[in-house]
């Protein structure tokens, strides 16, 4: 029996376009068998002007039927819709797509601000360290298609939890290239030339040929930004390190930059699954 992923779609209603539906529906044409899908529509109260005065924070069942449940019908896909009336967005995300068993989380990322360091709410990055599966962030401006998918190692770094993160890194890239038939591609950054990532040991783990292996000296944003655009890739597969205790408390300083220095939709997985 063929595999069948459950993808969880974070809309945020107050928004017209809802960029990670459209692209989860772009999505499941290309898998077999059908994904089964989980539309959570709720507000972060970190990010959303909930005045009474705002009217986006209106919507009736005329919205609901134009924005997700007629594409989802005219797509043929098996789906659900939750409404979440909690104030702790990124908690209820948490909580729905573990009881829904969801394989992925799709949400929108909004627009790169390059211009700034921390381009997400607390709340956003949160769900990104602690979530159980893998989160899409889908971009606005992001193309559609999936002709070139690039996953950001690092082979330099010896901790047992970073060779976890490495491992899971590449099993995603290689799995979305595969169902895409796509080209993948790595890239790894490194800064002290002691400390130069072995070429061999990175083949050996992606079976690729040296020409889709890159391995460049610099700042893991700028270079994976640099490499990114190098060879058009689509999407970018990052990892972060799943935290505890008093760092879990702490932003991913580098995730978060390469996060920013994209323009393309970004799969963001941690060492915990």
């Amino acid at each position: 029996m063929s595999y069948q992923e459950k993808v969880f779609v974070v809309v945020n209603p107050t928004l017209d376009r809802q960029v990670a539906l459209d692209r989860a529906l772009i999505t499941s044409q290309l898998m077999s068998p059908r994904p089964e899908i989980c539309v959570f529509v709720a507000v972060d109260s970190n990010t959303v002007n909930l005045d009474a005065r705002n009217p986006s924070i209106y919507r009736d069942t005329d919205w609901f039927e134009q924005k997700i449940h007629k594409p989802l019908r005219d797509a043929g896909l098996k789906y659900r819709i939750e409404v979440s009336w909690s104030n702790d967005w990124q908690g209820s995300i948490m909580a729905s797509a573990k009881h829904f068993g969801a394989t992925r989380i799709m949400i929108r990322a909004g627009k790169p601000i390059k211009s700034s360091r921390f381009i997400f709410a607390e709340s956003k990055w949160e769900l990104l360290k602690e979530a159980n599966c893998p989160v899409v962030l889908v971009r606005d401006e992001a193309k559609p298609q999936r002709k070139v998918v690039l996953a950001a190692v690092n082979f330099q770094a010896s901790r047992i939890n970073q060779e976890i993160l490495n491992k899971n890194i590449l099993e995603r890239g290689m799995k979305l290239a595969e169902s895409y038939d796509a080209d993948f591609h790595v890239v790894n950054a490194y800064i002290d030339s002691l400390l130069y990532p072995d070429r061999g040991r990175l083949a050996k783990h992606t079976g690729l040929e040296q020409s889709k292996t890159h391995v460049v000296k610099g700042y893991t944003d700028e270079v994976i930004s640099k490499v990114s655009k190098q060879i058009d890739a689509d999407v970018v597969i990052i990892g972060t390190l799943g935290q505890t205790g008093l760092t879990k408390t702490r932003r991913g300083n580098t995730a978060e930059r390469v996060i920013s220095a994209l323009d393309v939709d970004v799969v963001v997985v941690n060492s915990e699954y």
